[in-house]
């Protein structure tokens, strides 16, 4: 046994730079090589393609890049997990053996399969299975139904002898899991290793987002051309050292891994996987060398009984489009633009009985409009209308597509960017999740002219939350004094993402001082009401005391979230950058010479100071 294996991410998603898996097999010096190809809309996207073509149905952009690392890796003797599988495993492992057999590299390659359950879909039906969240029925056509299977599958393959493992979906975590089970012999019930294994993975399946991409305190980072992947140099006991190949772009300090630690967690007591239940609030971030932390602290507890199941079916049709309009009172122009192209598509609609739309969008992008009633005053002289229109009838979007685009010569001047010509209609998938029993489940690897079964572990632990943090009545230090206001940003930090038609935005203090304002100021209705203009149901929050801060989970913020949302940031992406806006009342001492904030103005400009 080693006494460290090193794990470096070289893809965080499907169209990521194809630079970080070569960086890392050459200059990363890793033991496995892992991507991350797979995502809701990814699975969907697939699964039609598969439709048309029995032996599509993965990523072929995966295959083609092991053909020209291949020769490398095996110099080397670098493992590669991934899940560029997609909805056909096996097909991608066959074209990957195809092009190993033309370089003439000697590679085993396995691919995990059973995570597909569209063959159990009537069962369930027939059973009235519900969607874990709304409790809706499950829908009568899918595109697409797959669980989240765990790491266990994955360490079988290793211990199979596989150079290559490929799976379908599975856990993202799992990329990272499978090889450190394999490696440690970590037991099912070894919780608190698990858990912290389970964390690598987490910190390293977005790739960049570890090691500087999207940090808060973005003029810091260098290098954003040439960034650095994360790569894990893990031990036995679970701990772990982030860092990234010498001479890259990027930084990482205890901040920008914070950042990604509670990135789209939501309860971070209770981050529920297939191979273990999570505690990572009490997460420890150490710096111990230039670009390269200490982590430590994540616990675990005994699984579920179940897997979660991602199924996408396709609910009517949807277009969208983008013009840019110029000049004197753009929003204005925009606004009247938006009006009139909806007024005429409901009137051709209506000579042909089609009916309204079901949903429509319009935003006023560079006018703040994505801000509602926390946008600044501006008068932009320039802006892009962005429209969509969702509709049962797929012709009512063809509508909308042909009379978007007269608009340039019939409505306001200074309109442009219609070079792309008539926006495009498809349909609109969503996302329908539920929990089904392991037990029904049976993960296969295939390698070789072997398949075998490979469970994952199988819990006790019921489906109960955690309480969530009770909003605080008063403050902890008093601010009976003179007080200032201050945009929250110099106090926090934070970063912001999507769980379905949820929004996850963490929210950590600058400085532990800072903690009792921040808990003070920000409850969970005190979000709300900032963000009423687009969340529709209702605001937990959750402390993460090992980072010093918090995790909000908004519920039905998203307008249906993904691919079934109409809005330009249909992930949430920006929404920790409005939230970092909001005005926070602090001892006006603070920005005193010598105090906390006296500098706060240039407080994005600043090295990033370390966390807790």
């Amino acid at each position: 046994m080693k006494k460290t294996i090193r794990i470096g991410c070289g893809g965080g998603f499907w169209g990521d730079t194809e630079d970080g898996a070569s960086q890392l097999v050459e200059r990363g010096n890793i033991d496995v090589l892992i991507m991350d190809y797979l995502a809701e809309i990814t699975m969907s996207l697939l699964a039609r393609a598969r439709e048309g073509q029995s032996s599509a149905g993965f990523v072929q952009d995966f295959a083609l890049l092991m053909g020209r690392l291949a020769p490398r890796i095996a110099q080397k003797r670098i493992r590669v997990v991934v899940n560029a599988g997609g909805v056909n495993p096996t097909g991608c492992r066959t074209a990957i053996e195809a092009i190993l057999a033309e370089a003439g590299v000697e590679l085993r390659v396995a691919s995990v399969e059973g995570d597909d359950l569209l063959p159990l879909a009537n069962e369930l039906r027939r059973e009235n299975a519900v969607e874990m969240f709304s409790g809706a029925p499950l829908p009568n056509e899918l595109l697409s139904m797959n669980a989240y299977l765990g790491a266990r599958p994955i360490a079988a393959a290793l211990a199979a002898g596989a150079d290559i493992v490929v799976t379908g979906r599975c856990t993202d975590s799992a990329l990272a899991l499978g090889p450190l089970i394999h490696e440690f012999g970590w037991e099912a019930n070894d919780y608190d290793q698990l858990a912290m294994g389970s964390l690598v993975g987490h910190i390293l399946e977005c790739g960049t987002q570890a090691t500087g991409g999207i940090s808060t305190d973005w003029q810091a980072v260098p290098g954003w051309d040439d960034m650095g992947f994360p790569i894990a140099e893990c031990s036995s006991d679970g701990s772990f050292v982030l860092s990234k190949p010498d001479n890259t772009g990027g930084l990482i300090n205890p901040q920008t891994v914070a950042e990604q630690i509670i990135y789209e967690v939501g309860d971070p007591r209770r981050y529920i996987l297939p191979d273990v239940i999570c505690d990572f609030s009490n997460v420890r971030v150490e710096q111990v060398g230039p670009d390269q932390v200490r982590i430590t602290g994540a616990r675990g507890r005994s699984p579920t009984s179940t897997y979660k199941v991602c199924a996408t079916y396709a609910d009517g049709f949807k277009a969208s489009g983008m013009l840019m309009i110029g000049g004197r009172d753009a929003a204005a122009k925009a606004r009247r633009t938006a009006d009139a192209i909806l007024k005429r598509c409901r009137r051709l609609m209506a000579a042909k009985q089609l009916g309204d739309f079901r949903r429509t969008s319009v935003e006023i992008l560079g006018a703040e409009h994505t801000y509602g009633p926390h946008a600044h005053a501006v008068s932009a002289r320039e802006v892009i209308l962005k429209m969509a229109v969702h509709h049962d009838i797929k012709n009512a979007c063809h509508i909308f597509s042909r009379e978007f685009l007269p608009s340039s010569t019939s409505m306001s001047q200074g309109i442009t960017g219609f070079g792309a010509g008539r926006p495009k209609v498809g349909p609109l998938v969503r996302v329908y999740s539920l929990l089904v029993e392991k037990t029904r489940v049976t993960p296969r690897v295939l390698i070789d002219d072997r398949i075998f079964v490979a469970r994952d572990a199988s819990g006790t632990q019921g489906e109960d939350v955690s309480e969530r943090e009770p909003d605080s009545a008063a403050l902890r230090g008093s601010l009976s004094g003179p007080v200032a206001t201050v945009p929250l940003i110099a106090l926090a930090y934070g970063r912001s993402g999507d769980k379905g038609d949820a929004s996850i935005i963490a929210i950590l203090a600058r400085h532990p001082e800072f903690v009792a304002i921040i808990e003070h100021a920000l409850t969970s209705g005190a979000v709300k009401d900032y963000f009423a203009h687009i969340v529709k149901g209702g605001v937990e929050r959750f402390a993460v005391p090992g980072l010093n801060g918090f995790n909000f989970v908004m519920h039905q913020a998203l307008d249906g979230g993904g691919t079934s949302s109409l809005r330009h940031d249909s992930q949430g992406k920006a929404l920790a950058q409005m939230l970092l806006d909001a005005p926070i009342e602090v001892p006006a001492e603070w920005l005193a010479a010598g105090g906390y904030l006296a500098d706060f103005a240039g407080i994005e400009a600043r090295a990033p100071s370390p966390a807790g």
